[in-house]
């Protein structure tokens, strides 16, 4: 495997100290050692599949003065597909997909326009954990890559019922 170190793949910005108001009163957050992409370096990559590897990225950054920052995977998936130019990206959970109701597993949103992202988030129907999710595969469909797959990888043969199915098992994010 490789990380985001390797070759430069993934340059990235220690996250800026954040103001938070807890019981009343303001608090600064400092997240440590996390950070935002700034670029990727895709090459590497290139150079693996040119030689029949599929590699699998970690998702730690290297900053300009060469710290590691670790970086949410699902942000790093999205970036990559962006500058790979993917057409498809698979974002794998233990969840159906984004749901209307989290409590009720057949509320499954097959499909969601780039468009209703963050009117989605906004009403609360994506909360949680799903909220980085579905925003790193807006911002990959907006940077260029055609669709998005959602899928829940603990069921069997998911990958092939999403993208060989009408209906899918997933939720996939378009524009």
């Amino acid at each position: 495997g490789l990380s985001g170190k390797d070759g430069g793949l993934i340059m990235a910005k220690k996250k800026a100290i954040q103001r938070v108001t807890f019981e009343g009163r303001e608090h600064e957050v400092d997240l440590g050692w996390v950070g935002d992409v700034e670029v990727i370096n895709p090459e590497i990559l290139m150079i693996a599949a040119g030689k029949n590897y599929i590699p699998v990225v970690a998702p730690i950054a290297v900053d300009d003065k060469g710290n590691s920052l670790n970086i949410n995977a699902d942000t790093v998936a999205g970036d990559i597909a962006a500058a790979l130019k993917a057409k498809k990206l698979l974002l794998m959970t233990d969840v159906p997909g984004v749901l209307s109701n989290p409590d009720d597993a057949a509320s499954r949103i097959s499909r969601i326009h780039l468009d209703r992202v963050e009117d989605l988030i906004k009403e609360g129907t994506i909360a949680g954990g799903m909220i980085p999710k579905v925003r790193s595969a807006a911002v990959a469909v907006e940077q260029g890559v055609e669709k998005v797959h959602i899928i829940d990888g603990s069921k069997s043969h998911s990958i092939l019922l999403e993208l060989f199915t009408d209906s899918g098992i997933g939720t996939m994010i378009h524009s």
